[in-house]
């Protein structure tokens, strides 16, 4: 099954074709199609994901996948949200948008704790079988943990080297693929999916 993947972050592109490799499902970035992302304009993970698909799915004539995600954080009202991409301005400039966090986050409290800075990855997954498919089909992932006050690790990418893992301690960008993968928010909403009968 040859489907477009409407985005163009690399390290995305490289966690979903490790998820679905075994599936025999062939992953196109929509980048080596020469289509552009839309602009995401809608205020859920959930319109967002539909949005990009759909565009995608339009321009390439074929299937598409797309994945909306992004950091919430509990003390920020679930900032950064569906603006985690974008939170310092750019569009996935990762070091300003931790950066800003790590500054907002200070502002309210200098302890950095699992209580204190409490969050969890989002991802909602999207896909269609063509551009104007009625029934989209939506799977979501959320994974919990919380904010450490500096990076650790060189894995991953995004937020990952600030986010702790509740279950093991250590930052998403520390965690090794395979053991990121099984616990990640894209991961439970992959599976979610593949358990609907992706074929």
């Amino acid at each position: 099954m040859r489907v477009v993947l409407a985005s163009g972050n690399r390290g995305k592109l490289r966690e979903f074709t490790q998820l679905l490799a075994p599936l025999g499902v062939a992953l196109v970035a929509q980048s080596e199609l020469g289509i552009e992302p839309p602009e995401e304009t809608g205020a859920t993970f959930a319109a967002n994901a539909i949005l990009k698909a759909r565009h995608a799915s339009a321009i390439s004539g074929l299937p598409a996948m797309a994945d909306d995600s992004g950091l919430e954080v509990d003390a920020l009202d679930g900032a950064p949200g569906v603006h985690s991409a974008r939170y310092a301005g750019g569009h996935g400039d990762d070091a300003a948008n931790i950066a800003r966090l790590l500054a907002d986050l200070r502002a309210l409290n200098s302890v950095f704790s699992p209580e204190t800075t409490r969050a969890r990855f989002r991802c909602v997954i999207a896909l269609l079988r063509a551009a104007d498919d009625p029934a989209p089909q939506l799977v979501h992932g959320a994974w919990e943990g919380y904010i450490v006050a500096a990076p650790r690790g060189h894995g991953g990418f995004g937020y990952d080297p600030v986010f702790v893992d509740l279950a093991s301690g250590s930052t998403a960008a520390e965690l090794p693929a395979g053991i990121k993968n099984a616990r990640s928010h894209r991961g439970q909403a992959l599976r979610a999916l593949l358990a609907t009968g992706l074929k």
